[in-house]
């Protein structure tokens, strides 16, 4: 029974973590509005500061929860199946939440709309965004979401680590995922004083994050992964 729940609960983990990479999507290509949880007006509060903690407490959940000495605590206190769907989880809520509690700001940056540079700007905007889905096939999506966790200890088999490998993108960016990411926030035909706290907040996590992850790769694979950075670049292709 207690396999059925934490099978049950990973597979829901999953579908509330793609739902709220969905709305980070949506309200950034304009399929959505931001703040679209606000059933009347936004609390009296001033926006700039309300975004950006909005996005540094999703930015500490997303970073600190992912980070090996967390996983050691947590599994002490939840089964270790059900850890990495907790991590989808709170990803996928605290995603829905700061899409839909930001607060729109008046105001706009640059715009091209209109224009074929804004034709242009959607098309490198969607390659971002297929770029980060296909980077997770890349390595082992399911895996990275939580469903294979819950799967193999459903089905009371061995769960051997992953290996480290270096297939399609991964054999000339280290992290194509964030890069995919990072395209798709400012690859936007409109910027708008809404969105730059998001695209600004988003970047610093990236970077932050990347910082304890090289350390955390570095520290499990050894030279394997220091052979691999001379190999390929962090963010974009090594060059030379």
């Amino acid at each position: 029974m207690t396999k059925t729940i934490i099978l049950i609960y990973g597979v829901l983990s999953y579908f509330v973590g793609v739902a709220g990479l969905i709305s980070i999507i949506a309200v950034l290509g304009g399929l959505a509005p931001y703040g679209f949880l606000w059933t009347g007006q936004p609390i009296a509060v001033n926006a700039i500061a309300w975004n950006t903690a909005l996005v540094a407490i999703w930015g500490f959940f997303h970073s600190y929860m992912a980070r090996p000495s967390f996983k050691a605590m947590f599994t002490k206190v939840i089964p270790e199946p059900a850890e990495r769907p907790t991590y989808v989880l709170v990803a996928g809520v605290t995603s829905l939440l700061l899409t839909g509690l930001w607060i729109n700001i008046p105001g706009v940056i640059w715009s091209a709309e209109g224009s074929v540079i804004a034709y242009a700007l959607l098309a490198v905007f969607w390659f971002g965004w297929a770029l980060t889905f296909a980077s997770t096939f890349a390595i082992n999506h399911f895996d990275l979401f939580g469903l294979r966790q819950v799967y193999v200890h459903f089905r009371d088999q061995p769960r051997p680590p992953l290996n480290f490998v270096k297939r399609a993108m991964y054999k000339y960016i280290r992290h194509p995922i964030q890069t995919g990411v990072m395209i798709g926030i400012w690859a936007t035909p409109m910027m708008t004083n809404t969105q730059i706290i998001l695209s600004l907040g988003f970047t610093a996590y990236i970077f932050t994050g990347l910082w304890f992850e090289e350390r955390d790769l570095i520290r499990e694979h050894g030279e394997d992964y220091l052979a691999y950075k001379k190999e390929a670049g962090m963010l974009l292709p090594k060059i030379g």
